[in-house]
């Protein structure tokens, strides 16, 4: 039986200012499984920064449900958010600048949160620059390293405490596709490895197609998942590198259906079909059908 590492419920993310609300989170609900690599995709306000946030402890939830592994993230106090932080989730942000420290060596920066958590371990941390194919520049200064080198060096930072789940930010955002496809082996390598639960956000969907489970976010809610057609295809593999600019090819789409019946039907069905607030729903023992609304009045 699978086990959730991340368990969202009716989650609502509310920013308040003096004289503005915006609404970030409207009710979200997702589920991802222990040693699960999976990638979160939406547009730009769309709310999977917010969701990431809200995951890392970086920001509190408003309401509903948010639990991560044994944590409740809506009653969690600020003493546990910090061992929550330390222990438990790694992150990766598209800057480099916020995972790393520029004046030490790719090592020292690597060792800078198991000194914050007063357990250094060496040997740990060379063993994470390997996985991350630096073993032969780990005492290099940040400016001696490429942009693509330093991206490695903040997974490697990331996973220097030991975390269960791993939040990788637009983590390729900044490098070019061959570091990019370097970057998504590595975290395969992780996650089939050490069994570390992987979520990626992206709005990339070459990136996207890579992974077995993508989750689209609209509007504040999960509108859309895509499951990999055929999991036995190895990311890798010629046949998949062929369709992989194309989610769609790789992986059957489904629309996401809540606890009480609620689905986001995509906005361009409805701009195709002239819907605007209202529908007309018909069941025929097989299928939903949703057409535009009958005429009301004679």
């Amino acid at each position: 039986m699978t086990t959730a590492m991340i368990d969202c419920e009716g989650l609502v993310k509310i920013y308040k200012t003096d004289d503005l609300e915006v609404v970030a989170l409207q009710g979200l609900n997702l589920k991802v499984n222990e040693g699960e690599l999976m990638a979160i995709i939406g547009n730009s306000g769309s709310g999977k920064s917010t969701l990431l946030n809200t995951l890392g402890g970086l920001d509190r939830p408003s309401a509903g449900q948010v639990k991560v592994g044994p944590w409740d993230l809506l009653k969690i106090s600020e003493e546990d958010l910090v061992s929550y932080k330390r222990e438990t989730v790694g992150f990766i942000w598209q800057n480099n600048a916020r995972n790393l420290l520029p004046y030490l060596s790719a090592l020292e920066n690597v060792e800078m949160p198991m000194m914050l958590s007063g357990k250094v371990d060496r040997p740990y941390a060379k063993q994470l620059l390997e996985w991350v194919g630096l073993k032969e520049r780990m005492h290099n200064k940040l400016h001696q390293l490429s942009g693509g080198e330093q991206q490695r060096v903040a997974i490697a930072i990331s996973l220097s405490n030991r975390p269960k789940l791993l939040l990788a930010d637009e983590p390729t955002g900044s490098v070019d596709t061959t570091t990019s496809d370097l970057i998504m082996g590595i975290f395969r390598k992780l996650n089939r490895e050490i069994g570390i639960t992987i979520v990626i956000v992206t709005h990339d969907l070459t990136l996207a197609s890579k992974v077995d489970r993508v989750v689209a976010i609209r509007d504040g809610l999960t509108s859309t998942e895509f499951i990999k057609r055929n999991p036995n295809i190895n990311a890798d593999g010629e046949a998949e590198l062929q369709i992989a600019s194309n989610l769609q090819s790789v992986h059957e789409a489904y629309v996401v259906v809540d606890r009480v019946g609620r689905l986001q039907v995509p906005k361009e069905y409805l701009t195709a079909l002239n819907i605007k607030d209202k529908a007309t729903m018909e069941f025929d023992g097989e299928r939903i059908i949703i057409t535009p609304p009958k005429s009301l009045g004679g």
